[in-house]
């Protein structure tokens, strides 16, 4: 029994120190001094690892060497997210939002989001706009881009392409790692004898169960935005031409110009006659007085 939580508590003690250098976290947190490494037998021939595991006579404490490149293949293919922003007039911003979701579907994407939509110029000038939100998959974008184009008049286009290689590969590579600390994890929980050793190795397997949901989380979020594309549609109708070439409109302008002048000069009135009636009265009194001194 005795035996067993000395090389419980061994290995506990070098995958705390590769968890620290796998994961770039903080050295205090899992540094171990040469006072935690006397009495400890050399386990060096344990069967529980399969690695092999040397000394470090510098320190005294017990580091295992793996095989870099061998532990996983780099990835060199570029990941990139792909955004698409474009402009459309059409004839029925309604008509065409049906479109695009058909045209998404036909590409095995989908509509993220939608909406179509009044919009008032003047009171007689009302237009539908809309904006779409498609979701395709990037290696289909470009011949669902050419259908897109033809449902209306480009008006503006913009594409953007974000090169998330760099973290793709860092998740991939920790992801891997936390794995492996996993599975060291669970190989030391069949060798925990004791109550206490079971709680600590425990709590030791929800930490890095967690950071593996963690990176699966991003790692699929990225995963999604790479596979596929976003392209945001923006609808718009053209002005309604009518027979009366504008003079209805151009009316309406009068009207409400000649309503604004007339409010215009009621507000100056308002503000303008008690500064009259004062002034009246004062030069009534001032001319009263004069005459009765001529008197």
């Amino acid at each position: 029994m005795k035996y067993n939580s000395i090389t419980l508590v061994f290995l506990l003690l070098v995958f705390s120190i590769m968890s620290a250098g796998c994961l770039s976290l903080d050295e205090d947190s899992y540094s171990l001094s040469e006072k935690q490494i006397v009495g400890v037998p050399d386990y060096r021939n344990d069967l529980a690892y399969e690695e092999a595991v040397a000394f470090d006579t510098s320190s005294g404490v017990a580091v295992e060497f793996e095989d870099i490149e061998s532990s996983e293949t780099k990835t060199t293919e570029r990941q990139v997210i792909k955004t698409v922003d474009m402009s459309l007039q059409v004839d029925n911003a309604s008509s065409a939002a049906e479109a695009l979701g058909d045209i998404a579907a036909s590409y095995d994407g989908y509509v993220s989001s939608s909406s179509v939509y009044d919009s008032y110029y003047y009171e007689s000038d009302v237009r539908k706009q809309g904006y779409v939100n498609l979701r395709i998959p990037a290696d289909k974008l470009d011949d669902a881009l050419d259908e897109i184009k033809v449902l209306g008049e480009i008006q503006s286009e913009s594409s953007s392409a974000q090169d998330v290689t760099e973290e793709y590969i860092d998740l991939n590579a920790r992801l891997s790692n936390l794995e492996k600390q996993e599975t060291r994890l669970l190989e030391i929980l069949d060798m925990a004898s004791s109550v206490q050793d079971v709680l600590e190795v425990e709590k030791e397997l929800g930490r890095v169960r967690g950071d593996i949901e963690s990176l699966q989380g991003r790692l699929n979020y990225l995963n999604s935005r790479i596979d596929m594309a976003t392209v945001n549609v923006f609808l718009t109708e053209p002005a309604p031409i009518g027979g009366s070439l504008g003079i209805r409109d151009a009316i309406s302008d009068a009207v409400q110009g000649f309503i604004l002048s007339v409010r215009g000069i009621i507000v100056f009135v308002g503000y303008a006659l008690p500064i009259i009636i004062v002034l009246s009265i004062a030069g009534g009194a001032i001319i009263l007085a004069a005459r009765r001194k001529k008197k």
